[in-house]
């Protein structure tokens, strides 16, 4: 008996743990057996693969052969284990020597032509297989995601005869090659593109230095969603960990990862009909929803009163955590999802509450139902509510385009961004316990006034924390070392809309 093993990789989140595949040829009654936890897609590769082979130019098996995937408890899951099965069998079959193959691993669904087609997920496998001893072997339409690891010992090839070649011939494969950006292929949408709403601007500004979640009030046509969109413009670009972790969820989703602007921050907008499900991921197999999808970046929730219920509820306690656990009855993965919440709505259901140029036609009733679809803990995690208003007449007229200086307010919020990092190793947005105590400290005359006023507004404790953070990134942004009265009040001015139902 010939025992032949390769190795691969299982897909479980976006983590890539190990598979080993076994191959084992013996005299028989000809049929192929695959053991070792598999799903339907890979009981099926049989018949890819012993198609494959033969178009290869090699003549299959004819024995019983039987593979195995371990560890025999890891749900195994898609195609990917395809190309992995063909070469363990051609050396079980002594097609192959198999101290060639031995430090190898292979990702690729077979055609039955024997073409290498792509999979999902090859960033989390070249990832993991950077750090080991052994070389990967990939599909080369996923070049550009197995590039972006930088692993020294990868190989792209389109079809299965090339990778036999490689061992039998000793035909090397070509490497992948990173996709060099010369020009953005979306430039990045400018604050100054908007006229007025000076007071929304400067909250969208503190948003982005602290990493705050926003709420942004207001009649239709007001620019709730062009601030909204120009959000992810003034946040520095991820760091290449960060860009790595939420390139490696868009590669496990149904996605495609853009090449050019990997690094940029994420920004989704969810249609208001999304569902529980594709908000924050799940499915069988659990892939990840919109919340991971917006991981390190934005998620922005136009018409937030318009979704269901049950998806803005679901969003608590990701907001808290910055992850995402999904069960199902053989699976359970973690997604992470530390998104910066944008959230923008109208003041009643027909838009014009409290707007002097367009009567409100609704009644009270149908405002308070209206408002009520938010519920108290949903707000209560939203660190800045701020009035949008229609703009006076004349405004867009009288407001130049270029009276805002792009660049200096990028530069000015990653600066605030950076000060807050070095000084403690967080985001405001996340000081917590003792961090919290030390760096949001406030004068006995600014806490009494602090007290007095969280207790007229009917504010939580959250609440109250909340609003000691975002006074923390208005200091930071006036470059002052310890927290004003000023800072304490303005802060306080961006909670005003909390008690909304």
């Amino acid at each position: 008996m010939v025992v032949a093993t390769t190795f691969s990789s299982a897909e479980i989140g976006i983590d890539a743990p190990l598979v080993t595949v076994e191959a084992d040829v013996t005299p028989g009654l000809p049929q192929v057996l695959i053991v070792g936890l598999p799903e339907t897609a890979v009981r099926e590769s049989k018949d890819r693969v012993r198609a494959a082979i033969n178009s290869s130019g090699f003549s299959f098996p004819d024995k019983r052969v039987t593979v195995n995937l371990a560890p025999a408890d890891l749900p195994k899951t898609s195609g990917r284990y395809d190309l992995a099965i063909a070469i363990a069998i051609l050396a079980a079959d002594k097609k192959l020597d198999q101290r060639k193959i031995r430090n190898y691993e292979f990702l690729g669904e077979l055609s039955l032509t024997g073409d290498i087609r792509s999979i999902r997920g090859i960033l989390p496998a070249a990832l993991r297989s950077r750090d080991s001893s052994r070389c990967m072997i990939v599909p080369g339409s996923n070049s550009h995601e197995a590039a972006l690891s930088e692993s020294p010992c990868i190989y792209i090839s389109g079809k299965l005869i090339d990778v036999i070649d490689h061992f039998i011939n000793d035909s090397p494969l070509q490497k992948p090659t990173k996709t060099e950006v010369t020009k953005p292929q979306h430039p990045r949408l400018k604050l100054s593109d908007v006229r007025g709403q000076e007071a929304a601007k400067r909250a969208l500004c503190i948003a982005a230095a602290g990493g705050h979640n926003l709420l942004m009030i207001g009649p239709p046509g007001t620019g709730k969603t062009m601030l909204a969109a120009r959000l992810p413009s003034l946040i520095p670009d991820l760091a290449l960990s960060e860009a790595l972790e939420t390139a490696s969820i868009v590669s496990v989703s149904r996605h495609d990862l853009e090449p050019t602007a990997w690094r940029r921050r994420p920004f989704r907008s969810p249609h208001h009909t999304a569902s529980a499900i594709a908000m924050v991921g799940g499915s069988s197999p659990p892939k990840p929803g919109e919340i991971s999808l917006a991981h390190r970046g934005v998620l922005f929730l136009d018409e937030l009163p318009e979704y269901s219920r049950q998806v803005l509820e679901v969003l608590r306690e990701p907001m808290e955590s910055g992850e995402i656990w999904i069960s199902r009855a053989a699976h359970q993965v973690r997604y992470p999802a530390d998104f910066q919440l944008i959230a923008a709505m109208n003041p009643c259901p027909c838009g014009y509450a409290g707007d002097d140029r367009n009567p409100c036609e609704c009644t009270a009733d149908r405002i308070h139902r209206y408002r009520a679809r938010l519920s108290g803990p949903l707000l209560d995690r939203i660190d800045i509510h701020v009035e949008v208003p229609a703009l006076p007449p004349g405004t867009l007229a009288r407001t130049s385009p270029k009276s805002m200086d792009d660049q200096a307010l990028i530069s000015h919020v990653e600066a605030s961004r950076t000060c807050m990092v070095e000084r403690q190793g967080v985001l405001n947005c996340k000081l917590q316990g003792s961090q919290l105590s030390k760096h949001c400290a406030i004068s006995d005359r600014d806490q009494q006034f602090l007290d007095q006023s969280v207790a007229r507004l009917g504010i939580s404790t959250r609440g109250y924390f909340k609003i000691l953070r975002v006074a923390r990134t208005i200091a930071d942004l006036s470059h002052q070392h310890d927290i004003g009265t000023n800072h304490l009040t303005e802060a306080l001015g961006y909670r005003k809309l909390e008690r909304l139902n």
